[in-house]
């Protein structure tokens, strides 16, 4: 590969950069504080870390029982066990931990603030990871193109879904809460991931055009994510703006 490493990592942050801009620009009403929303994204990288170690303590207790490798059984179990469900799971981690206690948490739309945050702070690290791995510029900028497109934003909005969906039980009483806002985002995210682990599998029983068929799948989860996380900003929006509204209005004398 041509380019530095340095400018690998400055390349696959900046998707997660930008994202993160967009999120906060949601939230420019009643912003929250920069520094919080910084520690969450620099935990959110941090989460990295336990998603490896459960990969680690799941694969020896798992051990020969897990499938074999290059199968379909194979590309479901690295989709959810090894993905999906750790990976969203130390996400939202980060934000109970971080700030579900905090008198900053005080919105609907927070959740949609910080869960992205972390979930962006992950997909940073990840991306660079990544495009470190790439071994000709080729590889590196369809890479880069994919991912930009795709796994960062889908990091940001799976995310952002558990955040709401905690909100709004937190706030409401409504809702699948926090639970179910898990369930919905492993869903989303190891159909993703299934969608493309089962290519190599596919295509090895003879099976292209099915394999290239569900490669469609992932384009169509983001875009789904992407409609359903925008439907619960705007909620979010107008319930919040419809509490300030109610709160100015009970300070007045």
């Amino acid at each position: 590969m041509s380019l530095a490493p340095h400018w690998v990592a400055l390349a696959g942050a900046a998707p997660a950069l930008a994202a993160m801009w967009y999120f906060d620009r949601l939230d420019r009403a009643r912003p929250e504080p920069a520094g919080l929303r910084r520690k969450v994204a620099i935990f959110g990288a941090l989460s990295v870390i336990p998603v490896l170690l459960i990969a680690v303590v799941v694969g020896e207790v798992v051990g020969d029982a897990a499938p074999v490798e290059g199968t379909q059984a194979a590309a479901w179990y690295a989709a959810f066990v090894g993905a999906a469900i750790p990976e969203e799971l130390c996400k939202i981690g980060v934000v109970y931990w971080l700030v579900w206690r905090r008198p900053e948490f005080d919105e609907r739309m927070d959740g949609i603030v910080y869960a992205p945050r972390a979930g962006l702070g992950f997909a940073l690290v990840e991306n660079v990871l990544y495009l470190l791995g790439q071994v000709d510029l080729t590889g590196l900028i369809v890479t880069w193109i994919l991912r930009a497109l795709l796994a960062v934003p889908g990091h940001a909005l799976w995310t952002a879904m558990m955040g709401y969906l905690a909100a709004r039980r937190r706030f409401d009483g409504r809702g699948p809460g926090i639970v179910g806002g898990f369930l919905l985002a492993v869903f989303l995210h190891g159909i993703y991931d299934v969608a493309l682990f089962l290519h190599a599998p596919l295509t090895a029983e003879g099976q292209p055009a099915l394999a290239n068929a569900l490669l469609v799948v992932p384009v169509a989860t983001i875009i789904l994510s992407w409609v359903i996380v925008k439907r619960m900003a705007r909620t979010a929006l107008v319930l919040d703006d419809a509490d300030a509204v109610r709160a100015r209005r009970a300070a007045r004398p």
